[in-house]
């Protein structure tokens, strides 16, 4: 069964039409179902691990080296997906069976409050660019978090909102994400200099 994308459904209704149909979950399939948007709902998925407040002792590797490459691909201004063929096969796994209902309710409280918001600069080429940036960044400051610190969170989080304000098309929510992603950045440079010190005293 193929999933029909309706332009006028919310995200969250599509997201949960794409988990319940009997299409393979993976990477790839998401562009084949979301179009344009695939890449930014791939990297909200790939991202919403990390995001977690929880410990993930690095496990998350994996999803941020490929978060960083689809946003490398927006940086040079592809509007698809580029990804070799063996991570567009790559299956979502425990995100698609359990992460996404969890996912579909965290992005329903944003579909409350957003609204198009500036909505024309989400086709701009520049502005994409710019967003494969502060992703490239913020996933980047997560990945170099101390294992087991869970200082990955906040940057990782202000991807997943980032990405969610591409989908939704609403710049209030994408300087949201601006704000938690800069707010980890800013909470892993300082402890991690605070860290530094104290050892260089210690010894």
């Amino acid at each position: 069964m193929l999933v029909s994308v309706d332009d006028d459904q919310d995200f969250s209704v599509e997201l949960e039409t794409w988990l319940d149909g009997d299409q393979p979950k993976t990477i790839g399939a998401l562009e084949d179902v979301f179009a344009e948007k695939g890449f930014a709902v791939a990297i909200l998925l790939l991202m919403f691990l990390p995001a977690l407040p929880i410990p993930t002792g690095g496990i998350t590797h994996i999803f941020e080296v490929i978060t960083v490459v689809l946003a490398f691909g927006m940086v040079l201004g592809r509007q698809t997906m580029w990804l070799p063929d063996k991570w567009r096969r790559k299956e979502l796994g425990v995100i698609a069976t359990k992460g996404v209902p969890f996912i579909v309710r965290r992005v329903r409280w944003f579909e409350r409050f957003s609204r198009p918001r500036l909505a024309r600069l989400y086709d701009q080429r520049w502005f994409l660019r710019l967003l494969g940036l502060a992703v490239i960044g913020f996933t980047v400051a997560a990945a170099l978090a101390p294992p087991f610190s869970g200082l990955d969170t906040l940057p990782a989080l202000g991807v997943v909102v980032i990405a969610l304000s591409i989908i939704l098309e609403d710049v209030l929510i994408l300087a949201i994400g601006g704000v938690i992603g800069s707010g980890g950045v800013v909470l892993i440079i300082t402890l991690g200099a605070a860290a530094v010190r104290f050892f260089k005293h210690l010894f």
